[in-house]
């Protein structure tokens, strides 16, 4: 078992020794534009443009709620798209986030994590724009990684 470390920083520049695995959360409808994506997207334009191309070809591929697509964006770093928000907006069917996708998105990460030999670095994962609550994501994250053994580092940015 492994605790959750909590650091302030950019989890797009994650800390320590080795593979490292960037996880968030995306929305179902292939939009890709606002909240942590953008910081991704700075940095690499990998993840963005297979995302996107997953959303297109959703047809012939795994794309949906709970699914996850890896992106390797340098030798030891790889960026983890999770599917775990329906549509983008807070209305009537309440908030995007859906806390079962991201506990089903999860359970894979620590699948990968394992066969990589990573440590997984993420943000508030499902608590900016998809409206979700921290005392509902923490335990999924120590359920499914930190129990495993995956080391798990949440990062508050600063700003």
């Amino acid at each position: 078992m492994s605790e959750i470390r909590y650091i302030r920083g950019d989890a797009t520049a994650p800390q320590g020794r080795g593979v490292k695995l960037i996880a968030h959360v995306c929305n179902d409808l292939g939009g890709w534009g606002k909240g942590f994506v953008v910081a991704i997207s700075r940095r690499w334009a990998e993840p963005e443009a297979a995302y996107r191309r997953w959303h297109r070809e959703r047809a012939g591929n795994d794309f949906g709620l709970g699914a996850v697509q890896y992106v390797q964006v340098g030798r030891d770093l790889w960026v983890a798209n999770m599917v775990g928000q329906r549509g983008i907006r807070t209305g009537s069917k309440g908030v995007p986030v859906r806390y079962e996708a991201i506990g089903a998105a999860l359970g894979q990460v620590a699948e990968k994590a394992a066969e990589l030999g990573a440590s997984v670095h993420i943000p508030r994962i499902g608590c900016g724009l998809a409206g979700g609550k921290w005392s509902r994501v923490e335990p999924l994250i120590a359920g499914r990684l930190a129990a495993t053994g995956i080391d798990v580092t949440v990062y508050d940015h600063d700003g």
